[in-house]
């Protein structure tokens, strides 16, 4: 599987939870496949979806999902240790390792090598870290929600992406509905 048809299968779970989305193809996929207001697409961030899915996750009670990139992980090491020692327990991180920069052009990372992204979380302190691979996300995802414990879930999957148009959504108009699913 590739990332877009991870993402239309977990969708259904995604709808009813906080989503802080990875910048470029990703929140282009996740807008195409199923837009909702607790959707905060992220347009042009890299590696920071999931530094700010952490201190959404802090500041209310709701459940929090951050879709990162093994590439924005990677652009942002400093994510990992963070978590581990701010514990929130309505937080996942859903890492999906495609083992390539996936938004500018598939270029290899070194997740696709030798480097484990779970076993960095796991290094960085992170408690309930698990790898799976993409056929198995929605159930892996689902008992994450389910345990109500931060969790980091590395999702193994093939590199490739569709061809989609980009958001047209005004970012103003992104952030005010995001801001007042997290009211509600």
């Amino acid at each position: 599987m590739i990332r877009s048809e991870i993402l239309r299968e977990i969708a259904p779970i995604l709808r009813d939870h906080l989503v802080v989305c990875n910048i470029g193809l990703p929140s282009q996929e996740l807008h195409m496949i199923d837009d909702q207001p607790t959707n905060f697409y992220m347009l042009g961030t890299m590696g920071l979806s999931s530094s700010i899915g952490l201190g959404l996750a802090m500041a209310q009670d709701k459940t929090v999902i951050s879709i990162d990139g093994d590439g924005s992980v990677l652009t942002n090491m400093g994510t990992l240790p963070t978590i581990a020692n701010n514990v929130a327990d309505n937080y996942i991180l859903m890492i999906i390792d495609n083992g390539s920069y996936g938004s500018t052009g598939d270029q290899p990372t070194y997740a696709g090598k030798k480097t484990s992204l779970a076993a960095v979380a796991s290094a960085c302190g992170c408690e309930n870290v698990i790898e799976c691979q993409d056929k198995d996300t929605g159930e892996v995802l689902q008992k994450a929600i389910d345990s109500k414990q931060m969790t980091i879930i590395v999702v193994k999957c093939d590199s490739g992406n569709i061809k989609l148009p980009v958001i047209t959504m005004d970012p103003v108009v992104i952030r005010d509905r995001f801001m007042k699913a997290v009211q509600a």
